[in-house]
């Protein structure tokens, strides 16, 4: 996968707008971010720290934690080229849905 491949399927999210902050693209929802391309070979997802345990465990290659206080929160690498579409897509999923309103839930099929 690639940054386009990333901004892709984010945008097709519901309601997902691209921003910015430090410097790179970031991805929100309802004014929260869920997603940001902090370079062109990594992209980063919130994830419920659970969630992360499972992606990191299972697919070490892909998924890896972002390192101190925002890693214990649920946000996650995910390694590009090591990615195919539907995993991003999963991991882009979950992120949406773990920072969308509850009123936006239904808007996600």
């Amino acid at each position: 996968m690639t940054p386009d491949d990333f901004r892709r399927i984010v945008l097709s999210l519901p309601e997902a707008i691209e921003s910015s902050h430090m410097d790179h693209p970031d991805f929100r929802v309802a004014g929260k971010i869920f997603a940001s391309l902090p370079d062109v070979e990594q992209g980063v997802v919130k994830l419920q720290p659970e969630q992360q345990e499972i992606m990191v465990e299972t697919e070490p290659g892909i998924f890896s934690r972002v390192e101190g206080y925002w890693g214990q929160r649920g946000w996650t690498f995910v390694t590009l080229t090591a990615a195919d579409g539907a995993t991003l897509r999963g991991a882009l999923t979950a992120s949406w849905r773990n920072i969308a309103p509850a009123k936006m839930q239904g808007l996600l099929a």
